[in-house]
């Protein structure tokens, strides 16, 4: 029986030698995600560890980390095995921030926006009142409140891993559901569909006459080089023609941007031109934090930039849930980090399922919403302008009028213009776990 138990410790030990020493050079990535990850939840969604660290952090080689929680100081460290030990740190109104490894010094966000947060005696989506409760004689509510429920697991399931569905018509909620231990207020994070909220930020700002789609010459680190004859279109596309690589299962571009750059805006920046602009689709986080810091060049003060964002667009529309995380330089992550509720995320959909316009007020041309879902050369039909579209078809039993903010494991904005639609869903799988077509499809057979 000892020997037995010998050898199985020893089998244990060799199996940990083997994990670190085949992912030691990924180390300070896992560790980075891990750090950022439980701390952004922890601060910003107000959740308990092991739930982020069965949920969020369920993943290969993520698992393995170890996390601590400072809640005086507002930090978390995390380790693999003792090793690679990265720690973030959460600052009011720019979230959580992660350190560079053996950093010595505090982050350097020294600004946080300025908020202009009023209270509307509206009702839902366009006030602070609860929604006004509306039964359309055309929505089967028997079918949909099925579909909705097919959205999540079974008891003691764990494959479509979603936490939230919301569904919106003629600007009403006739479908909510939440996971246990997710709820109205739970902020959740968009990954990628950060990048459509940077593509409005563009969008307010051309609405403003501060910038065309057209113009180049955009940072005076490509006047001398090629890079001076791409425009924004190119950038807002993905086709700039700039290297990158979009790869999360190793180390890659990506990677080592959002988890060891103290700023990402010059990630992409610093690349070279390998292909031909408009002839070149790319998708790429690099080329969406060039485009805040793009944003960022509009301004004379740091503290401009970091106010426009929320004066200009996400308070404006009454996502005041909302939080856009910035890097160690202060600059937002337009590319990942932004959190808020299924509620104010559906709002953000409404603005372009209205063509720009909020409850009466012009924030973004129409040609512009027209622009967003256009199909970017390349692309075959799925990608816009930092939105993706179903006009090629992916999802073959969806109109094709479909376009939607997509992030990261499954979170997701649709908007259907033909059917007066938003539907946000938000969760831990993508395709095949979770069925994308069939669940909009199931959603879409309620509405006659």
């Amino acid at each position: 029986m000892k020997k037995i138990i010998k050898f199985g410790l020893l089998f244990l030990v060799l199996a940990l030698v083997y994990v670190v020493y085949f992912n030691y050079p990924r180390l300070d990535i896992i560790t980075g995600f891990s750090a950022k990850s439980v701390c952004s939840c922890t601060f910003e969604a107000d959740r308990d560890l092991r739930s982020i660290e069965e949920g969020d952090n369920d993943i290969d080689l993520v698992n393995y980390a170890k996390n601590n929680i400072n809640f005086e100081e507002k930090s978390v460290t995390s380790t693999v095995f003792g090793l690679k030990k990265r720690k973030a740190v959460y600052k009011e109104g720019v979230g959580c921030i992660l350190l560079p490894e053996k950093s010595t010094h505090e982050t350097q966000s020294f600004f946080k926006p300025n908020r202009i947060i009023s209270q509307s005696d509206l009702p839902y989506p366009y006030g602070n009142l609860p929604e006004k409760d509306t039964i359309f004689s055309n929505i089967n509510y028997k079918v949909l409140d099925m579909a909705v429920e097919n959205a999540f697991d079974c008891e003691g399931e764990k494959q479509k891993r979603t936490r939230v569905v919301v569904v919106l018509y003629k600007d009403r909620i006739i479908a909510e559901k939440y996971a246990k231990g997710f709820s109205r207020e739970t902020k959740l994070l968009g990954w990628s569909m950060t990048k459509s909220i940077t593509s409005a930020v563009l969008g307010v700002l051309e609405k403003q006459g501060k910038i065309t789609l057209n113009q180049d010459h955009l940072f005076p680190e490509w006047e001398n080089d090629e890079r001076s004859k791409i425009t924004l279109n190119n950038l807002l596309q993905m086709n700039s023609g700039l290297e990158w690589i979009e790869d999360y299962e190793n180390i890659s571009d990506v990677t080592k941007m959002l988890f060891l750059e103290p700023d990402m805006t010059r990630v992409q920046l610093n690349k070279p031109l390998i292909g031909e602009p408009n002839n070149s689709w790319n998708y790429s986080s690099g080329t969406t934090n060039l485009l805040s810091g793009f944003i960022r060049n509009q301004f004379k003060t740091h503290q401009e930039y970091l106010d426009f964002w929320y004066a200009e667009l996400i308070d404006k529309i009454g996502m005041n849930s909302m939080v856009i995380e910035t890097d160690l330089a202060g600059n937002y992550v337009g590319s990942s980090y932004s959190w808020a509720t299924a509620r104010d995320w559906t709002k953000f959909g409404l603005l372009y399922l209205h063509q720009g316009n909020w409850n009466g007020e012009q924030l973004l041309n129409e040609s512009w919403v027209k622009y967003a879902a256009t199909p970017t050369n390349g692309s075959n039909g799925v990608y816009g302008a930092h939105f993706w579209l179903n006009a090629g078809g992916k999802y073959p039993n969806v109109p094709k009028d479909l376009f939607s903010c997509n992030g990261y494991q499954g979170q997701h904005v649709f908007i259907i213009p033909s059917k007066d639609l938003i539907i946000v869903r938000f969760g831990l799988a993508e395709n095949p776990e979770f069925d994308v077509d069939t669940f909009l499809k199931e959603v879409l057979s309620a509405v006659k």
